[in-house]
């Protein structure tokens, strides 16, 4: 189980890294006036390669998370109200993974109507949503 879980946290790491940053290029892509368009396709050309690297962090990363669950009983049970806390927050970070998608998309569409100052914002969320799945699991609140 050990090794399952280690393998989890790594994935989970790799995923947040790309979360963390994807929504970091689309700042930048919102600052990049209209007539730099070498800036502006090496930026969508940067965040393409790492969405697409996020989600392959993120199928393993869900695939041990599941293992955890179902196969070892991790969470499972009575008393383990947080991990319904947990699972939540996990479809929040899915969420948010596809709605970096969906803002990358008309980026590349050339139809953001996004401002650098709401993204940087958007940026935030990810912290949130690590902070809280951290919170649940190691303290267990409830």
């Amino acid at each position: 189980m050990l090794w399952v879980k280690s393998l989890h946290i790594i994935f989970i790491v790799s995923w947040f890294a790309g979360l963390f940053y994807l929504p970091r290029i689309l700042v930048n892509l919102a600052m990049v006036p209209p007539e730099s368009v070498a800036e502006r396709e090496r930026l969508i050309l940067m965040a393409r390669k790492l969405q697409r690297f996020s989600t392959l962090l993120a199928v393993p990363a869900l695939g041990f998370g599941l293992w955890l669950y179902l196969g070892y009983g991790v969470g499972r049970g009575p008393g383990n109200g947080w991990m319904h806390a947990k699972l939540a927050v996990v479809l929040l970070v899915i969420g948010y993974h596809h709605a970096c998608g969906s803002l990358l998309a008309k980026f590349v569409a050339n139809r953001n109507t996004r401002s650098h100052v709401w993204l940087r914002w958007f940026n935030e969320v990810p912290v949130l949503l690590l902070l809280a799945a951290v919170i649940l699991v190691v303290v267990k609140p409830f």
